[in-house]
């Protein structure tokens, strides 16, 4: 496979994120998730149960179901203050995407039911303009598509397997521009892995559920650009493989109030460690600066995040039902590899949502979510290792807002 990819490049591309989850994830990919701060595992009464819980299938009304969804994500500007010089100091662009989501549930056949969710489960866009940041990051973009086809096998009233098969497509583009060096890119990939699923219910009111993601190695391998002062001086194969890591989620809900209320407490462990490196692979060996940065391995040394999260979900009426959610999000970028692709940091989540029962088969349904990241200080290099990093990143902020509907057939 030959495709447009400076792998220096796209391997940052990979690594960074839209600075609202973990790393580079994006958990939340329907209408129930945005509301409830992805506290939504053990309890998924809908359509988007093919991708959050598989297993969970087994106990929706049996009849084809299915969501459709379209989730709005604003990226805010992110302020880079520098402790060392004014001229370093700049702000990326403000973000917009705009990504539907589908999930459709089968009806049972026997002690089964089958699903399928197309959701985009990473991605990212960072672009700065002032000359200091964008040397490193003038533009990085990544997008992916997944498609989770899932079954779910009943085993007892309270007890449910599931699981399912995993296909990633991600394409990036990346543009960077300095005196001495400069890229511009486009590459994709396919890859595979599995997603597992299994809820305990003890009682008629209480889940108990876990479920695991794999990771997913996205094995690039192309032909890359790389310019140096403003020449271009190598043109030619290259290869990376970048870790999408494994995740570990598990989650109780509980109802009362004679099945009115659902309250759900969900803890989800990335394993971020598989990325301790990137190392390159191209027609030739480099020995002369700028170009001798790129064949370098760049180190990552990333640490498992973990998250944690609570939803609540109210019945108001018959018809409308009500939604909160706050989750405590831990980065797992450590202060010696922080760049300006990703300048990630804690985070604190709020959100909340409706759904209305409009009639018998069709509900429809609107979500809210802020993502407020601390601001970071740090002092270190940027992947090229030619220029120090030593300030501060604020103001990093994601809104999400999602609008769908819910039909049963």
């Amino acid at each position: 496979m030959k495709k447009k990819i400076a792998i220096v490049s796209l391997a940052a591309v990979l690594a960074a994120g839209p600075a609202f989850a973990s790393g580079f994830r994006i958990p939340e990919q329907s209408i129930n998730s945005v509301a409830l701060s992805n506290a939504y595992t053990a309890h998924t009464p809908n359509a988007d149960a093919s991708y959050y819980n598989p297993a969970n299938m087994s106990w929706l009304a049996d009849q084809a179901l299915s969501e459709a969804s379209f989730t709005w994500i604003h990226l805010a500007s992110i302020e880079y203050t520098d402790g060392t010089s004014a001229a370093r100091n700049g702000g990326s662009r403000s973000e917009d995407f705009v990504l539907p989501n589908l999930h459709l549930v089968s009806p049972a056949y026997n002690n089964f039911r089958f699903g399928l969710s197309v959701v985009y489960p990473y991605g990212l866009s960072k672009r700065w303009e002032s000359p200091f940041p964008k040397a490193s990051a003038e533009e990085f973009t990544l997008k992916t598509y997944e498609l989770n086809p899932t079954v779910s096998y009943k085993i007892s009233d309270s007890l449910s397997i599931g699981g399912g098969l995993r296909a990633i497509y991600a394409e990036g583009k990346v543009k960077s521009s300095h005196p001495l060096y400069a890229r511009d890119l486009d590459g994709d990939t396919t890859e595979y892995g599995y997603n597992l699923a299994l809820t305990y219910r003890p009682l008629e009111n209480l889940s108990l559920a876990a479920t695991y993601r794999s990771k997913v190695e996205l094995d690039v391998e192309g032909d890359a650009r790389l310019f140096a002062g403003g020449i271009q001086a190598y043109s030619g194969y290259a290869e990376v493989m970048v870790p999408t890591p494994a995740v570990l989620t598990l989650a109780t809900a509980y109802t009362c109030n004679s099945g009115r209320t659902t309250a759900e407490f969900t803890y989800d462990k990335t394993f971020w460690n598989s990325y301790d490196q990137l190392n390159f692979n191209y027609a030739q060996a480099f020995t002369t600066l700028p170009l001798v940065a790129f064949d370098a391995p760049l180190i990552k040394n990333w640490v498992n995040a973990e998250a944690f999260r609570l939803g609540l979900t109210h019945r108001c009426t018959d018809r409308l039902t009500a939604m909160l959610g706050f989750a405590i999000d831990k980065t797992p970028v450590p202060d010696q590899t922080l760049g300006f692709e990703l300048p990630d940091s804690d985070a604190k989540i709020y959100s909340f949502g409706l759904r209305y029962q409009y009639s018998d088969n069709l509900q429809l349904g609107a979500a809210y979510l802020y993502d407020d990241k601390e601001s970071r200080s740090v002092l270190n290099y940027t992947p090229l290792g030619t220029v120090n990093i030593n300030g501060t990143f604020e103001n990093s902020a994601a809104h999400l807002f999602t609008a769908g509907l819910q039909y049963r057939f």
